[in-house]
């Protein structure tokens, strides 16, 4: 599974529906409203690298009162369970 974290600026007065339009899209599994430079961020999982250019130019970035985006591609993933298993296996 290939992960995205994708940074997203948005119509400050369409905050809520941006997001949750974006939340209906296949592909996006969660999306954030956060503080900060940005004011959403979402979460992307898919099968294959091409799935990307479908869910996120093709779709995110298209969501009526996106103004921007940036887009992180996930190496690894770490998660407290993930090390706790490894130590519970003598790693």
């Amino acid at each position: 599974m290939i992960t995205a974290i994708v940074m997203i600026k948005a119509d400050i007065h369409r905050i809520p529906e941006v997001a949750a339009a974006i939340a209906d899209i296949e592909g996006v599994s969660e999306v954030y409203s956060v503080t900060g430079q940005v004011d959403l961020i979402a979460m992307v999982r898919v099968r294959r690298h091409e799935d990307l250019a479908e869910v996120i130019p093709g779709r995110v970035n298209k969501t009526p009162g996106v103004l921007s985006s940036d887009t992180h591609i996930s190496f690894q993933a770490y998660s407290r369970h993930d090390l706790e298993s490894a130590f519970a296996l003598g790693w």
